[in-house]
Parts: C-alpha cells; structure tokens; sequence
C-alpha cells in the first residue's frame, strides 16, 4: 500500500483553482477603479466576448453561482402557474434546495424519470399533454443539463429533436450548462451549434468548473425574454457592485480559448481513467464516458480500499464511485487514482478465488 496520500483529489471539479487565464485577467481589472454595477469596461468586453463567441447578438448577464443562474432564468421564462419540465436528475431538481420554484414564486417542476439524466421528445410530451386543465400547472418551459449530471452528452441532433418537440407544444427551452465547455469540448463542435442554432432559447454557461473561481454568465439568445432581468439579478443579490471581477475572468477564458482547452484536458483525464479501469474483472463504468465525469461500479470493499487510501469520492448518482476531472488535473495522480483502482479490484478477486 503507498505510504503517502494523494496530492490532487477528483470528488468534484469544484475542488480545483484558479486558471492563469482568468487570475490573469482579474489581476489586470484590479488595476486602478472602474464604474461600478456592470457599467465598466471589463464586463462589456465580457459580454461581446460572448457574442463573438456564439456569433449572435444575445444578452448577457452574470452572476455568482449555478443556482442562481439557472433559477434565475427560469423564473425569467415563467409565471408562478407555470411548470418547468426537467429530468429526474437535473440539478434544479436535486440540488438547488427549491431556489428554481423559490425564485419564480412557485412554478412547478415536471420530473420525467431518466435513469440516464437525459430528456427525450417523447417524454417531454408526455409530461407536457398529460394535462390541461385549469387545476393543473401549465407547462412553459423545458430545461436540459449539458452535459447532464450522468456525464453524458446531448448531440446536436438531439437538441434539435427537443426544440422541435418544444415548439410544436409552445414550450422555451433552456439549457444548465454548468459544463457547458466539456459538452463543446466532446462534440468537437461550435458553443452555437448545439445552442441557437439548435433552438436553445437561454444558456447558463458555467466558468466556476472550467477553470473560474465564481461565475456564470446567463445568456438569451430570444432577447426578448431577458426583459427586466437585471432588475431580477438584483433582487436576488446578484448585481455584483464590484462586477467587473465575475466579468473579467470570462475576458481571460474566452479570448485565449482557455475555456475549450481547460474542458479537453479534463475530458481526456476522464478517459485515461475509464481506459485503465475499464476492462478490469468486478469494475464496471455506470454511464458513458463522454465528458469529464466517471462513474465507476466496484465492490464497497474497493470503495473502502480507496477511502483507506485517501482518496476522496461521491455516491449520489448511480451508486458508484464518481469522479470529476478539472481544468489541472494531473495526469499522474489520474494514473495512480487508476492504479489503486485496479490493485484493489485485483487484491479482492485474488481473496475470492483463494477463500
């Protein structure tokens, strides 16, 4: 057994730090004073940054966190007798504490089960038709995670499918993209392509795990449905005074492609891992490896292993062992994640057959 602990942890891609690209940036908006409240240089660089990426003219927004982002924008897309369908799995329905219904004075959500955290055409329709009536909450909006929160990626075509299925219905479509960049990233495909152009109405694109220290920027393609919500960004507390730190970071990642690069290198450090587990007697990988997510199934006795080891790691989804990559994963320490991995899968056949 190593005598030293792990120098790097892969439980979430929360845990990494700051990119040099956005410290970089940040570092240079501190210098001297600016306008206060997104009146400032930093933050309307930030937000064409966005336009040239996307190549639209979109509005842009940024505020603190996911949470905020997302249920942000749905209350923008609702009224509180709306209803908001979603996968079983969607962070806006597991882990946002009712901020989404919260915010938008009680829209619904819709839950259709997914074992595999991803909507379809037929089950937003099933949800959405399933009732009409007065007693029941109308459904406006659908939101998709991307990639979901089992790692796996929506395609273009997939995309198009739903807003097509949201149209016909007269559904908007939002899209969680907390890891928005790793989706990009594993398509080999442009941020407008699997966006507006596949009729996304709003994005939240997430910097906060690709290489930010906070940060999400909340983007209306339909500009018309961003009406008054700077006034919404307020109330929540999300009209940063200082604006000009969550909009510059984005200036960092953006205009040096950091954020694409940030999001292979993590997608490629999930894979190393999946690569050297994969084909191991008693482990099994739960869901695709698209992203930079692994979802491993072992044993608790090579769970145990691990954690006596010191690895740390998460069991929410699947029931598995879950591991994120990050912008600074080290290839070595994914190497010896995937070593200790194997030695404990392999110590424990060896006892089975010898018992």
């Amino acid at each position: 057994m190593p005598d030293l602990q792990p120098t790097q942890q892969f439980a979430s891609d929360n845990y990494a730090g700051i990119c040099p690209e956005a410290w970089s940036a940040m570092e240079l908006a501190n210098q001297g004073s600016a306008t206060a409240y997104g009146e400032d240089e930093w933050t309307l660089r930030a937000a064409d940054a966005f336009r040239t990426l996307f190549a639209t003219d979109c509005d842009v927004y940024f505020a603190f966190n996911g949470t905020a982002a997302n249920s942000l924008a749905l209350a923008a897309l609702c009224q509180s007798y709306h209803s908001v369908i979603c996968s079983s799995s969607a962070h806006v329905e597991t882990d946002e504490c009712g901020a989404p219904e919260f915010f938008s004075n009680g829209s619904k959500l819709l839950v259709s089960q997914s074992p595999d955290g991803k909507l379809t055409p037929e089950a937003i329709r099933t949800l959405a038709v399933g009732r009409s009536d007065i007693h029941f909450p109308k459904p406006r909006v659908v939101t998709i995670t991307q990639p979901t929160e089992t790692g796996q990626v929506y395609s273009v075509a997939e995309i198009e499918a739903i807003s097509a299925t949201c149209r016909e219905l007269g559904l908007k479509l939002h899209m969680d993209g907390a890891r928005f960049a790793h989706a990009c990233a594993a398509l080999d495909c442009t941020p407008a392509e699997i966006t507006w152009q596949a009729g996304v109405d709003v994005l939240c694109f997430g910097g906060t795990k690709n290489g930010m220290a906070v940060g999400e920027a909340v983007i209306f393609f339909d500009r018309a449905l961003s009406e008054d919500f700077s006034y919404r960004c307020k109330q929540a507390g999300q009209l940063a005074s200082k604006m000009r730190f969550l909009s510059a970071p984005w200036i960092g990642v953006l205009e040096s492609g950091a954020w694409l690069n940030n999001a292979r290198h993590a997608n490629r450090c999930a894979r190393r891992l999946a690569d050297a587990v994969s084909s191991v007697e008693g482990l099994e990988l739960i869901f695709p490896v698209e992203a930079n997510a692994v979802f491993l199934a072992t044993p608790e006795q090579v769970l145990d292993g691990l954690r006596t080891r010191g690895w740390r790691f998460y069991t929410f989804i699947g029931g598995g062992a879950r591991f994120m990559f990050a912008w600074d994963a080290d290839p070595d320490q994914v190497d010896r994640l995937a070593t200790d991995v194997v030695e404990l899968a392999k110590e424990r056949e060896s006892n089975l057959i010898s018992a």
